[in-house]
């Protein structure tokens, strides 16, 4: 009996054809909750140091990278962002503490406490941040007592507002380079931006007049 031919090469070439797998769909990105966001933040971070550059041209320091004059003078630092304007448990430095050296600066007056309301100065910074970084000359340092809560903290949200990253990018980004501990409350009004921020860029706005804290 004769075999067609044709047919055996049909089989055979069936037999061979890899099956194609549909495309997995992609999740959708969702602010997360807080204690997953602080696992995020504690995985596989760098240790504690004095001073970190973690963008270019801006380093997250402490109080005494703060108070150091002259390895500032040796950065060629432009600006200073003081995150801890104050007495108690602050650093009570000023634009008079750097006159002699001429650097701009600009103070937040906030407590490192999980009730304490550090989202409202989270544009303000971030502008501060914004301006300072237009001129490829300027280097800022921003700093707290630490280094670690509310430096760290203004400027995560400075790269969710102006950067477009979502908070798991901007911790992912920061963790790397600098040991961050952001407390509490300071993680529930990053997430509470990262989700505004995500609203406002699905309806194509970015108003900081309707950022309700």
């Amino acid at each position: 009996m004769a075999y067609n031919s044709s047919k055996k090469t049909e089989i055979t070439n069936r037999k061979f054809v890899q099956k194609i797998k549909a495309p997995e769909p992609v999740a959708e990105y969702v602010t997360p909750g807080g204690y997953e966001l602080e696992k995020i933040i504690n995985k596989n971070s760098v240790e504690y140091t004095h001073i970190n550059e973690v963008w270019p041209n801006v380093w997250i320091g402490d109080e005494a990278s703060a108070k150091d004059k002259h390895s500032l003078q040796k950065l060629g630092m432009t600006h200073i962002l003081n995150a801890a304007e104050g007495t108690w448990n602050n650093v009570d430095t000023g634009a008079e503490y750097y006159s002699d050296i001429d650097l701009v600066y600009y103070g937040v007056a906030a407590e490192d406490t999980t009730t304490f309301d550090l989202s409202k100065y989270f544009f303000s910074a971030a502008e501060f941040i914004d301006q300072t970084l237009s001129r490829h000359e300027n280097k800022l340092l921003v700093h707290c007592v630490m280094g670690r809560s509310r430096s760290a903290t203004l400027f995560l949200a400075y790269l969710m507002i102006c950067k477009n990253m979502t908070v798991v990018d901007a911790v992912n980004h920061v963790k790397k380079r600098r040991r961050i501990i952001p407390n509490w409350g300071f993680l529930k009004q990053l997430r509470k931006l990262d989700t505004y921020l995500l609203e406002q860029r699905d309806r194509g706005t970015n108003a900081e007049d309707k950022y309700h804290k």
